[in-house]
């Protein structure tokens, strides 16, 4: 018999911090909160709780599932590292994801979804998704824009979403999640440049 296959789901791309621990789709404990700046501080925190209730240790994990952004810049390291990390010291597996699909996943709906993670000075990062069948598929690449001009921009059905829990099963029957062949190779999707690449030019 196949064993159950247990996984560790985090995302730290937006204002909202997300830690999982699956047994397979079985939801075994999990942290979903608004944070105040302190995913840096929180997450490792979080990760530790749903071990220790679950008596799992990292060496039990089968799988890492990691949002990559795009997103805050520090809150977004943060998840990343720690995906880097645990799967480095312990030779786990780890799957990569766009933070935005893993946000747009929690939408069951027939229209597209605009899922949104503020970008400040009046951009946000933007992702066009379409549930299909049990999956989901990106519609449009992701940007970095004005969100209303970019919803002004379309002429169909949509909701928005900007904040919402992962769907795990939809996302594994997308195909949306990318191998990680090289761990060291692994870095953050910012999508735009950072303030001080910027100043350097």
């Amino acid at each position: 018999m196949k064993k159950s296959l247990k996984r560790l789901v985090i995302d730290s791309a937006s204002k909202q911090l997300y830690v999982a621990l699956y047994e397979d789709l079985n939801c075994l404990g999990k942290y979903f909160k608004s944070g105040n700046n302190d995913h840096s501080t929180k997450l490792m925190i979080e990760i530790e709780k749903v071990f220790k209730l679950n008596k799992t240790r990292i060496s039990d994990l089968d799988e890492i599932i990691v949002g990559i952004g795009p997103g805050s810049y520090t809150g977004l390291r943060i998840g990343v590292v720690v995906a880097k990390m645990f799967g480095w010291n312990n030779d786990i597996p780890v799957k990569t994801i766009s933070s935005l699909a893993m946000m747009a996943s929690s939408y069951d709906g027939n229209e597209h979804i605009v899922s949104e993670i503020d970008a400040r000075r009046g951009n946000s990062f933007i992702g066009l998704y379409k549930n299909k069948g049990k999956g989901l598929i990106l519609a449009k690449e992701e940007i970095l824009t004005n969100l209303e001009d970019f919803k002004n921009s379309l002429d169909f059905p949509y909701v928005t979403v900007s904040k919402g829990e992962i769907n795990l099963e939809k996302i594994l029957n997308s195909n949306l999640l990318e191998d990680v062949k090289d761990i060291h190779s692994l870095n953050p999707n910012y999508l735009r440049i950072t303030e001080a690449e910027r100043n350097k030019k």
